[in-house]
């Protein structure tokens, strides 16, 4: 039976990069595509980023494919106006979703694009595993006067779950990323990391570090880490850092897990108005989410590694759109993709 697949092109090249991706699908397996309407193209047509019959689509879904959603035709100051990246914030809250991965592996063939130099990016392949839905974004925030308040707060339950994800991803080990020499959420985000390695996962090596510290190591010997699991606040930071050192943030896939349920693949990048239409658009980062969605989402781990091999093999022949300093369209990119297959 046809894999299920809710496809969300929203705003800007996201309806270009998802084209794309349908093409790559096909390619690969038998999958049954329905598409909606998020972020700015669903509030043009229906007041809000997130409708209830799309939410309960993804829900009854296999898995959920996003391309972007934003841009500046749905900015505004006036707080109660929709914006699309509700739509987001509602497709994580409502299918659960609290583990978000983030994979950085440097492409043989752009290793001189990045602002580091090769021998020190070279082997880089590690993974950062972000807790989502729980931390100073989630917790209560309000100004009194001249005195402004954003509350961080942490269950042991939260901590556990994230961790068994980051456990489970690791080939080499885990680094645990907090501040626990000065935050008390922090302090039981270690401990109750080191007593879940030590009660369910004694094979898997594990590291600490403080946050400041795990920055600078990012920089310094990216090809040292394996597995990064951390809260949301510094997930957030981190992995953008780290994201950098393939030299384009928007050639990264990206994969937002819940328990059971469907999980939410999506690239990194935002949706790029200023290109929308023109067919230079990258679906590198689109193909390499769906990448994540064959094996996070369906099991399908054969099929995921065979287009990572072909986007390696795409990049070594000279592939490259605007944004990578080429001049390749986006059907360029999409041929060489598939015929690499």
């Amino acid at each position: 039976m046809a894999r299920a697949i809710a496809t969300l092109p929203g705003d800007g090249i996201g309806p270009e990069i998802t084209a794309a991706a349908r093409e790559l699908l096909a390619a690969v397996g038998d999958f049954q595509l329905e598409e909606h309407l998020v972020g700015g193209a669903s509030i043009d047509a229906h007041g809000t980023a997130l409708t209830d019959e799309v939410l309960e689509a993804c829900r009854n879904a296999d898995a959920v494919l996003l391309a972007a959603v934003g841009g500046p035709k749905w900015d505004t100051t006036d707080p109660s106006a929709p914006r699309p990246e509700q739509g987001l914030l509602g497709l994580r809250k409502g299918l659960g979703l609290f583990a978000n991965l983030r994979p950085v592996r440097p492409s043989a063939a752009l290793l001189d694009a990045s602002p580091l130099k090769r021998d020190r990016i070279e082997g880089t392949d590690l993974l950062v595993v972000r807790e989502l839905t729980g931390g100073i974004y989630f917790g209560d925030s309000g100004r009194d006067g001249d005195r402004a308040h954003d509350d961080c707060a942490y269950t042991v339950a939260e901590v556990e779950r994230i961790a068994r994800v980051a456990f489970g991803s690791a080939r080499r080990r885990v680094t645990s990323v907090d501040k626990a020499n000065v935050m008390e959420t922090s302090r039981l985000w270690r401990e109750t990391v080191t007593r879940l390695h030590d009660e369910e996962f004694p094979d898997v090596p594990l590291n600490h570090l403080l946050v400041d510290n795990a920055a600078m190591q990012l920089v310094a010997a990216p090809a040292d880490f394996d597995v990064i699991v951390t809260e949301n606040l510094f997930g957030d930071i981190l992995s953008d850092e780290a994201a950098m050192l393939t030299g384009s943030l928007g050639m990264l896939p990206s994969a937002s897990l819940g328990d059971g349920g469907p999980g939410l693949f999506e690239p990194v990048h935002g949706s790029a108005p200023d290109i929308a239409g023109t067919g230079t658009a990258n679906p590198l980062a689109m193909f390499g989410s769906v990448a994540l969605m064959l094996r996070h989402g369906l099991a399908m781990e054969s099929e995921a590694a065979g287009i990572e091999s072909a986007i390696d093999r795409a990049l070594e022949q000279g592939i490259r759109t605007p944004d990578l300093g080429g001049a390749s369209t986006t059907e360029d990119v999409t041929r060489a993709v598939l015929a690499s297959l």
